[in-house]
């Protein structure tokens, strides 16, 4: 798949199923995350692969006790069940910024560098065949989600990508009106 194209048709999905990549896959996914841009090369990231079965039941279950210890219902328990199973591997993006340099860059753009990173992520699942969708919502800021990518006070966990394999054709480029959002001069 060609750059442009891959660029202009990636859609989210949530219906995915296994195969989910493998090592030379994800190798790939995650050496494309740390080429985005980056200035002055803080690496202001950190990602947490959950393939395993073990590593898959202990997300379900983070998820759960999240709902249970700060009492979201009904609800928001069959939500976590359905994000627990939505895919056979999620990868959590977290932002880490970097304060160990000389000259540290604002945190707002090594948050930008932390996004660009997990859109990479996104982008070389695609072009590898994976479906896959950023989920964010309540889950990123569990605290036991928190604990368990272990983050510090400053860190924020800004997606879980969930990676899979297609179950269905997707939907096709959206053809967005760019008029909506352009001003040329």
């Amino acid at each position: 798949m060609d750059a442009l194209n891959l660029l202009t048709t990636r859609r989210s999905s949530k219906k995915l199923a296994a195969p989910a990549p493998n090592a030379k896959q994800l190798e790939q996914m995650l050496q494309a995350a740390t080429q985005v841009p980056d200035h002055g090369n803080m690496r202001p990231y950190r990602f947490t692969v959950i393939q395993s079965e073990t590593g898959l039941q202990r997300f379900r279950e983070l998820l759960s006790k999240t709902v249970t210890e700060l009492n979201f219902g009904d609800d928001a328990m069959k939500k976590a069940e359905r994000v627990g199973n939505m895919a056979p591997m999620i990868i959590g993006v977290t932002f880490a910024p970097n304060r160990e340099v000389a000259k540290p860059k604002p945190e707002w753009e090594q948050m930008l560098t932390a996004g660009c990173a997990a859109y990479a992520l996104q982008l070389a699942a695609s072009a590898q065949g994976f479906d896959n969708v950023w989920i964010t919502g309540m889950w990123v800021n569990s605290p036991l989600l928190r604990e368990a990518f272990e983050c510090t006070d400053k860190d924020k966990i800004i997606g879980l990508m969930m990676i899979g394999s297609p179950t269905e054709e997707g939907g096709g480029p959206k053809n967005t009106n760019l008029e909506c959002f352009t001003t040329y001069w």
